[in-house]
């Protein structure tokens, strides 16, 4: 019988794991790189080790513990089915592994294992409403063409909006200077960042829209009303489903209810648990597999 268990909670800019003991006792908690399966499973499947390892560590073990460790995975991702199926062929050293969506698992924890929804907004967004056992998920589908109300999305739509400003079209902005001072004022090295940008490249700018939105700059609240109204649309469809009590989770989601109209506000409840303790939940348990 294994003696621990480890939630995870990957997505597109970091993977956080929380361990405990055969008793529910924290072992620790660390956090690593991307853990977006769709980036790539060997790439997912090292973050996840060295999570684990990291948080068995704080509480003195080392990784021959590995072998010990049940793993529930709440992962970016792993809605794709070949990107599901490459990461389960990939070898591991855990006990087991059992993979659901980061939605599934920011479910299962935010309502404690009961029926109810939850939006995440982070670097990409989905929406999850889990009732009777079944899952209806909206978004989700990855950067470029879903994730609307994530901040990879905001970081796209303000790039776009910078180059605008720099061929005179749109009007000047200090949130567009934050970012040409980044390029140091380089438009061709924008174009040959964006050759290879990753989901988490883009995400990196939405602090500061959030930032300059409270400073009145024109061009942040533009942005920020755009995301607020994304967000408001996956929450719609969810209330539209049957979901009465909706979590808002995720950097982006976490600061955004003041953004959003009264009517979106009163469907919005605090979370008990978060995507980790869900993870714990399914760890150890097949059934909560996705796919298998």
């Amino acid at each position: 019988m294994a003696r621990f268990k480890a939630g995870i909670d990957g997505g597109g800019t970091s993977c956080r794991a929380r361990v405990v003991d055969d008793e529910g006792r924290l072992i620790g908690e660390a956090k690593s790189g991307s853990a977006n399966i769709m980036l790539g499973a060997q790439l997912a499947m090292d973050a996840i080790i060295e999570a684990v390892s990291n948080a068995l560590s704080q509480g003195g073990y080392d990784a021959a513990e590995l072998s010990q460790v049940e793993v529930g995975l709440a992962l970016a991702g792993a809605e794709h089915k070949a990107s599901y199926q490459d990461f389960m062929d990939t070898p591991h050293p855990f006990a087991s592994v059992t993979l659901n969506t980061d939605g599934y698992g920011a479910c299962l924890g935010a309502h404690q294992g009961k029926d109810g929804a939850i939006m995440i907004a982070g670097t990409g967004s989905v929406g999850l409403f889990i009732s009777n056992g079944e899952q209806q998920v909206v978004g989700g589908r990855e950067f470029p063409i879903s994730d609307q109300g994530g901040g990879a999305v905001m970081g796209l739509r303000l790039i776009q909006e910078v180059l605008l400003i720099q061929d005179g079209i749109g009007a000047p902005s200090p949130l567009a200077d934050i970012v040409m001072n980044h390029f140091d004022h380089d438009i061709d090295r924008i174009v040959d960042w964006s050759k290879s940008a990753l989901p988490r490249d883009y995400g990196q700018f939405s602090p500061a829209i959030f930032e300059y939105a409270y400073l009145n700059d024109g061009l942040a609240k533009k942005l920020l009303l755009q995301t607020a109204q994304d967000i408001e649309m996956l929450l719609t469809a969810l209330n539209q489903r049957g979901a009465k009590e909706i979590c808002l989770m995720g950097s982006i989601a976490e600061r955004i209810f003041d953004w959003l109209s009264p009517a979106a506000q009163r469907w919005i409840v605090s979370p008990k648990g978060d995507a980790m303790e869900g993870a714990l939940m399914m760890a150890g348990h097949s059934a909560h597999n996705l796919y298998d």
